[in-house]
This record gives structure tokens, C-alpha cells and sequence, in this order.
């Protein structure tokens, strides 16, 4: 039987780092471990963290920009300093029996730290064009875990027993994964009769995805049984209501929010999502087997994000758009004929489902007890 451990995580910085390892920290939790989470604290991560309900102790690193090799002497400053707190923290308390890093620079302290003292860890990497961090931490990692396959090449040859490289999916917290179409649909005042589009480009938007979308109006309004429900984005909200111009009546059919804080609700309730390609949202869309048109964002570090998309325009799950192809007959085309396609629609989500990415969470949560 599985003690209960100690465990020891660090994420920061942006969303995509932070939701995964709350949504293990939440599956950790559920199977009776404690889970401590180590990060910045003028960081993304000091709010998310203790706002969930988990320990949370600040150590500050930087990272280092290879376009000005003088911050190297900085960054190894610092990691030096958090690693000398951790370590004084570790002895005042308890260690912890195992680690996990999600890709930030701040997972080096931690993980260089669990190395000397011989604890196990696991690093987490969420894009399928791998982080510096992890690709420096996988040597003596216990376990690699992927959220995507193609991320796997990056680190053959890192490692000494390739077997410890695993895919696992990208974790999912479970407000997203347990949502239900009824109460999703009951959320969004959407009938049972009604097709229901989501469109969303990230937390801060994405102007020219709003744009393609704000040209289809006429086409879109004009299915009598369609509901689009638009997350612009804070910044770009105003600008899309104005681009948009909808009349009372129209935008009893056109939802436009600045930002949708019930995501899980919002892509349960959805028949087909148009979105950006970022690792949490094809993590969110494939767990909750939505058919998809992704649009990769083009300035992605590596053009990570067409890979990512990638993912489940080879299953059969999505398709995809370039960004330059928004303007072009070709988007239209695609988007207008799934919201006509019910069966297209249905055969996309049965493709979908198949890759069980609702499991992540319970994957990565297996590996990280079987190090122990």
C-alpha cells in the first residue's frame, strides 16, 4: 500500500505552467499526499497557488537570456542563494520524499537540491518544443513526463534508461474535467436544440483571431440555431464589441465576455471551439473531447503551438488553420461547414476521446508514487 508522501512541487510564471501542476497537486491531495509548492513571489504562481489552497514558499531566481551572456553570472547567482534557503528549510522541516518540476527556472533550485540529497523527482513537460530548464534537469530526473509525443526527441540521449521517458498526457484540473454538458449548457442559457460555438485565444486574446471571426458575422447570424459564446480577451474586449456592432437582438445569440473564468462549463456546453494552440488549451479541449479549428500562434517559441495542434489534427480530433490563412476563403469554408456538419462534428469527438487525455492528471500522479 502507498504511504502518503511528501511532495514537493515547482511551477511559475505563466498559466501553462501552473494549472497542470494544480491539477496533480489536486489529484496528489485526493490520494491522501501533502503537496508544498515552491515559487516567486511577484509571480503569477504567489496567487494561484495559496488562492487553491496549497503551502506555498517563495525562493527567487532569474532566468538566463542567451542574447546577454552576462545574466548567466546573475541567474547562477541566485540559484545558488535559493538553493542555500531550501536546503535550510529542508533540515528546519521535513524534506520532502519526492519533486516534480514543471519547466521554469524555478524547478532548478528545488531539483539540483533533491539530487545532492538523493530524493527522487519528476519533471513535467507541457509543450512538444521542450524548455532549457527541463532539458538541464532530465539527466537525473526519475521519471520524464510528456504531455505530447513529439516533445520526446528532445530528451533521448539526456537520459540513462530511456524508459524513464513517458507520456502522460497534460494535467487537467478537475473543474474542467468533471464539468457536464447539462450544467454547462444550463450556465450558458444554451437549448438542446442549439449548435454552440466557443471561441478563445488565451487569457489576453488573440486580435486576429477576433478579427477573421468579427468578418464571419453575417454568416455566422444568419444559422438561426446557432450561439457563439467569444472570450475576447480584457484587453481587446471593447475593441471586438465595437468591431462586432450588435444590436440588442444579436447579441442575445453572440456572447461576447472579456474573459471566461468557467472554462470548464464553457467547452462542456460547446459543439465546436475555435481557439489558439497553447498546451493547456489542447489539454482542456482534448479532455473534454471538443472538436476543434486551431489556429497556432505564429510568433510561438520554436512555432511550438502548430505542434501542439498537430497532436489532434493527427487523430482526427481538430483542424487546422495557419494564421495566415484566417482571411481566405479556406477558414471560412472549414469553420461554416462544421457548424453545419453534426456528423463531422460527432466523428471528431469519438476521435478524441480515444486518446484519454481526461487521465493526465492520474497518469502523472502513477509516476510520481512509483518513484517512491
Amino acid at each position: 500500500m502507498q504511504k502518503n508522501l511528501e511532495v514537493a512541487i515547482a511551477a511559475g510564471g505563466t498559466a501553462g505552467h501552473i494549472n497542470p501542476a494544480l491539477a496533480l497537486a489536486e489529484e496528489l491531495t485526493h490520494r491522501g499526499h501533502h503537496v508544498t509548492f515552491f515559487g516567486q513571489p511577484n509571480r503569477l504562481e504567489s496567487t494561484l497557488v495559496p488562492e487553491a489552497g496549497y503551502d506555498f514558499e517563495c525562493i527567487r531566481v532569474s532566468g538566463f537570456d542567451r542574447s546577454r551572456p552576462w545574466t548567466l553570472v546573475s541567474a547562477l547567482l541566485r540559484m545558488r542563494k535559493a538553493e542555500k534557503q531550501l536546503a535550510h528549510l529542508f533540515d528546519e522541516r521535513t524534506a520532502p520524499d519526492v519533486a516534480v518540476g514543471f519547466g521554469a527556472y524555478v524547478e532548478m533550485p528545488l531539483l539540483q537540491l533533491c539530487k545532492k540529497r538523493g530524493i527522487p523527482y519528476v519533471i513535467h513537460e507541457q509543450n512538444s518544443v521542450a524548455g532549457l530548464a527541463n532539458k538541464t534537469c532530465a539527466k537525473s530526473a526519475s521519471s520524464v513526463c510528456l504531455s505530447l509525443p513529439d516533445a520526446r526527441a528532445a530528451f533521448e540521449g539526456q537520459v540513462a534508461d530511456e524508459s524513464r521517458i513517458v507520456v502522460t498526457g497534460n494535467p487537467v484540473r478537475r473543474s474542467v474535467v468533471q464539468a457536464s454538458r447539462e450544467e454547462g449548457r444550463a450556465a450558458f442559457g444554451i437549448r438542446d436544440d442549439e449548435t454552440m460555438l466557443l471561441v478563445f485565444g488565451g487569457s489576453l486574446g488573440a486580435r486576429h483571431l477576433n478579427e477573421a471571426v468579427t468578418a464571419l458575422k453575417e454568416e455566422l447570424l444568419s444559422r438561426p440555431k446557432l450561439r457563439i459564446v467569444h472570450s475576447t480577451g480584457k484587453e481587446l474586449h471593447e475593441e471586438v464589441v465595437a468591431g462586432l456592432g450588435l444590436t440588442e437582438e444579436q447579441a442575445k445569440r453572440w456572447d461576447v465576455r472579456p474573459y471566461i473564468s468557467n472554462m470548464g462549463e464553457a467547452l462542456a456546453a460547446s459543439d465546436l471551439v475555435l481557439s489558439r494552440a497553447g498546451a493547456s488549451s489542447i489539454a482542456e479541449i482534448a479532455a473534454l473531447a471538443v472538436p476543434a479549428v486551431l489556429v497556432p500562434y505564429p510568433l510561438a517559441t520554436g512555432d511550438h503551438q502548430t505542434t501542439n495542434a498537430k497532436f489532434l489534427v493527427g487523430a482526427k480530433a481538430a483542424e487546422l488553420v495557419p494564421d495566415d490563412e484566417l482571411d481566405t476563403s479556406r477558414f471560412k469554408e472549414l469553420l461554416l461547414g462544421l457548424v453545419d456538419d453534426d456528423e463531422r462534428r460527432d466523428a471528431m469527438r469519438e476521435a478524441s476521446k480515444e486518446l484519454a487525455q481526461d487521465r493526465a492528471a492520474s497518469n502523472l500522479a502513477e509516476q510520481v508514487e512509483a518513484v517512491c
